[in-house]
């Protein structure tokens, strides 16, 4: 193992979306991330086929037990496994974990220095906690999927990035970090509950400062930074394909009007709002006279602040991407390398995604548990 966090052990409680992702994020930096898988029944059918396969991106770096957490015994190795993990993580709903018997009080009865990392959309109390709920639902009531979209549309759904993995996954990860180093010095574990609602709303930290200096609207696509100025904002070119520009800065808004040959003094009044809608549709006259890349010979590496709107398959082969290193291929799958970046302790996948309870045996062994027990649990079919 690579990686700032070798020597940490990491027990994951496998789910969907936010955990999975904080725990690669985990293994991705060193640390050794064990999933409790569920033992699916012969023949049982996976609602999401990709997963327990090589294109399961997110569930790299780490070992499979499957357990059939159904049976005492298997709670008993989970719990034997608990006293020598660092952090656990789990992604239920509020309630599941204690219903299994695996509560925070238990577990760190078992071990007190045991982290215990709680992710939900909505937090574990208050009047939604028991709802279910998607990314959308979370970003929604944080205030900032009202920001994101065009002022005559509905807000745009941004992917799943921001609640289940920003607000959600990396917080998670966050959190349960800073837990382990204070139980450096405390000796004692807690409970981190991370949720994606209170998360997304911390990435809005910034715009919600705005908002209370009079500097942002509610009013969407008329503001800065969501699409409303000329000068922040995607435009088709010639060829269909689209273009960046977030020419904020006087010198660099200076340099967009030198490489893209704009002469017409109405421009000059760059933080007049009002012009905004008159000189962004004369941005979109003049960017669809080109390319995208003849815009890119013209702005590329320059101080504009450009770069051309790549799908996922040009993502990777950009010349930038490449000398950084920053997609690699495991076994034919080109994904995201790890990041951030580290000077001594660089990271580094060290496997590819496991089949549910692939290295079950294997991990019990390392993890001290006798050949005889083993054996025994294997018979009984708790593993």
């Amino acid at each position: 193992m690579a990686g700032p966090l070798q020597g940490i052990r990491v027990i994951e409680m496998v789910g969907l979306g936010p955990c999975p992702f904080a725990a690669m994020m985990l293994a991705d930096m060193g640390a050794e991330v064990i999933r409790i898988d569920r033992k699916l029944a012969p023949g049982a059918n996976n609602p999401f086929p990709m997963l327990g396969t090589k294109y399961d991106v997110m569930a790299r770096g780490r070992r499979s037990l499957a357990l059939d957490l159904k049976q005492a015994e298997a709670k008993a190795v989970l719990l034997d496994l608990m006293g020598s993990a660092d952090i656990l993580l789990e992604g239920f709903r509020p309630g599941v974990m204690e219903r299994l018997g695996l509560s925070p009080e238990v577990c760190q009865q078992r071990n007190p220095r045991l982290v215990y990392g709680r992710i939900t959309g909505w937090g574990q109390d208050g009047p939604l906690a028991q709802a279910a709920g998607h990314d959308l639902n979370y970003i929604a009531l944080s205030g900032m999927l009202h920001a994101m979209g065009r002022a005559d549309t509905p807000p745009a759904p941004p992917l799943n990035l921001i609640g289940d993995f920003g607000g959600g996954a990396m917080m998670l990860a966050f959190g349960v970090v800073c837990a382990a180093l204070e139980a450096r010095s405390s000796g004692k574990g807690q409970v981190v509950d991370a949720a994606m609602v209170d998360g997304s709303a911390l990435l809005g930290a910034m715009i919600y400062g705005f908002r209370a200096f009079g500097a942002w609207s509610d009013q969407r696509g008329a503001n800065m930074l969501d699409g409303g100025a000329h000068f922040y904002d995607t435009y088709a070119c010639a060829d269909g394909k689209f273009i960046s520009i977030g020419a904020i800065e006087p010198q660099f808004y200076a340099l967009l009007l030198e490489r893209a040959a704009i002469t017409d003094p109405a421009f000059t009044a760059q933080m007049d709002s009002r012009e905004w809608p008159e000189l962004k549709e004369k941005c979109t006259a003049l960017f669809k006279t080109k390319t995208r890349q003849q815009w890119c010979d013209l702005m590329e590496g320059t101080d504009i602040c450009f770069a051309p709107v790549l799908d996922m398959k040009e993502a990777p082969e950009h010349p930038h991407n490449q000398a950084r290193a920053n997609f690699t291929d495991i076994e034919g799958i080109v994904q995201p390398a790890p990041a951030p970046r580290f000077s001594r302790t660089s990271p580094e996948i060290s496997r590819p995604p496991a089949s549910p309870g692939q290295h079950s045996a294997e991990i019990l062994h390392d993890w001290g548990m006798s050949e005889e027990r083993i054996a025994a649990l294997k018979e009984n079919q708790v593993i």
